[in-house]
């Protein structure tokens, strides 16, 4: 089977398989019953020998190592405008109140049309990135946010509509730039290597919960609260222009394997990637039909991953809108400097899971690999052949990316528990501080060990999959966070962090849920494509 885009590799097919945690697959493959009586070819009556070898296949992607990591920290930087711009506005809430005469509620009001602009945007940009190209879309989200902060710096006291309207506007320019990573990695990593690199690019989204309130904190103290909008002006422009200079366009269905030369939008000026290879190839990839984003809710796999992690990731949201709250009733004597420093905890722990995770990942791929490679090898009834364990049909993608997903689901439920108790005894302030470390570790593995299932799943869409899962876990975010306070009110806090773990134990079934229905569903996808 060949894919439009070019030569078939393990990242872009979609074909049924069998995998350790399914016996049964005869609901696709009637004649097979095991992974060792599986027959791969397209004719039946041709044996593993006759099957032709590939000679001189076209790598994946033009570029190299050191240039794949290159693009992804571009990439990586401008996502961590869209958690910079949501955290770096938090210690300036009570200023902004201030100096607008709107009560505490209002000015939250702008935090909120935020989050929903951070759910819905990324599917009107992700979805263009998937038929138009990344780069055009990456540049166009940094103009509007560039400008978005430009008048929210400018906006006048007296024009509160004026600073709702413009916070949307901002959220608009800087949610999307995630979902546009995402695309980015699908394009120039095979499944082998996605993990590593969606280590590296989550460390940038990474950067916003951490050093955002801090950021904020400074400046609003020292240069005063319009002061924050300009530091943002300046760095969002400073990266479009970094992108406009040297970002390539990877989009397969317009480079292909980044061999094709496109037009002059799709171009760097300054063309540092892929020297002396980009315009070795003369045929044009063909152009992909509009998929509307909307459909892959259809995808019963891809919705349990988008519901599993927006659980996950709304329980972390209301820890983390809550820190400053608790922890100021808790330890009545930290000053608003200490508290945004304990934002550092949680943001410290998101950065070193999310270093140390993207090399798990790869190596957990690897372990499966080479495990199926050694039973195809020793069974003589394997007709699969050695080098296509790899391939989608074969491969048992949710259990290589699930291995170690209990583990981290374990802890962080116990951390949850554990934390809102710390918090009611008011035990030495290192006690939670340490259980957000372990908690944000927890996190940003879990999310991007689901993140990068979800892009293995649907690589051709991997900006618009991206989207669908900014919008789940943000909606749910948004609730977690409106409800929070209520419930520490009415249950205590020590009891409203348990009854959070426990939503997570609730949904922790899915994890196998998801390794037991995935390959039907995949083959289910593949027989309708």
């Amino acid at each position: 089977m060949t894919s439009s885009l070019g030569p078939t590799h393990d990242s872009d097919i979609q074909q049924p398989f069998d995998h350790p945690g399914v016996q049964d697959v005869s609901a696709y493959r009637p004649d097979v019953q095991t992974l060792g009586e599986m027959d791969l070819s397209e004719d039946p009556s041709v044996t593993k020998e006759a099957q032709p070898v590939p000679i001189d296949e076209p790598p994946y992607s033009i570029y190299t190592g050191r240039e794949k990591w290159a693009i992804v920290l571009i990439s990586s930087v401008a996502g961590a405008f869209s958690p910079l711009t949501a955290n770096i506005y938090f210690p300036a809430i009570p200023t902004l109140a201030n100096e607008f005469h709107k009560s505490i509620e209002l000015i939250n009001l702008t935090v909120t049309m935020y989050m929903v602009l951070q759910g819905i945007s990324p599917m009107i940009w992700g979805t263009m990135a998937d038929r138009w190209g990344r780069r055009p879309m990456f540049m166009g989200c940094m103009l509007v946010l560039s400008l978005a902060c430009v008048g929210l710096a400018l906006v006048p006291t007296n024009a509160y509509w004026l600073l709702m309207l413009l916070r949307c506007l901002q959220a608009a320019g800087s949610a999307s730039t995630i979902a546009l990573g995402a695309g980015v990695i699908a394009d120039i990593a095979t499944r082998s290597e996605r993990g590593g690199f969606f280590g590296l690019f989550s460390l940038g989204p990474m950067v916003g919960p951490c050093l955002g309130p801090v950021i904020g904190g400074a400046l609003a103290d020292g240069l005063g609260w319009r002061s924050i909008f300009w530091f943002l002006c300046i760095g969002s422009a400073l990266c479009f222009v970094a992108m406009f200079l040297f970002l390539p366009e990877t989009l397969r269905s317009l480079v292909g394997n980044g061999s094709f030369k496109p037009g002059p939008v799709w171009r760097p000026l300054v063309p540092v990637f892929g020297r002396g290879k980009v315009g070795s190839s003369s045929g044009r990839p063909p152009k992909r039909p509009f998929q509307n984003p909307l459909r892959l809710f259809l995808y019963f796999d891809v919705d349990l991953l988008l519901f599993y992690n927006a659980i996950l990731y709304s329980v972390f949201y209301g820890v983390t809108a809550s820190i400053s709250t608790l922890f100021s009733d808790a330890y009545p004597f930290l000053t608003e400097t200490d508290i945004g420093l304990c934002f550092l905890a949680i943001g410290g722990g998101m950065l070193f899971g999310s270093w140390i995770n993207g090399s798990i990942l790869d190596r957990e791929y690897q372990n499966v690999k080479r495990k199926m490679e050694r039973r195809c090898r020793e069974d003589p009834e394997c007709k699969v052949r050695v080098e296509d364990v790899t391939k989608d049909e074969n491969f048992p993608i949710e259990y290589a990316r699930f291995r170690t997903m209990p583990v981290y689901c374990a802890v962080y439920v116990a951390c949850v528990a554990g934390y809102g108790w710390t918090l009611q005894a008011k035990t030495n302030i290192a006690g939670p501080l340490i259980l957000q470390i372990i908690m944000g570790y927890c996190i940003i593995c879990m999310m991007n060990t689901t993140q990068t299932l979800i892009v293995d799943l649907l690589p051709n869409q991997g900006s618009s999959v991206t989207a669908c899962n900014n919008l789940v876990r943000c909606s749910l975010g948004a609730v977690c966070v409106s409800v929070i306070d209520l419930m520490v009110n009415a249950m205590g806090v020590g009891w409203t962090y348990v009854l959070l773990a426990g939503l997570c134990v609730l949904v922790a079934p899915l994890m196998f849920v998801i390794q037991r229905v995935g390959p039907r569903c995949r083959a289910k996808r593949r027989a309708e494509q």
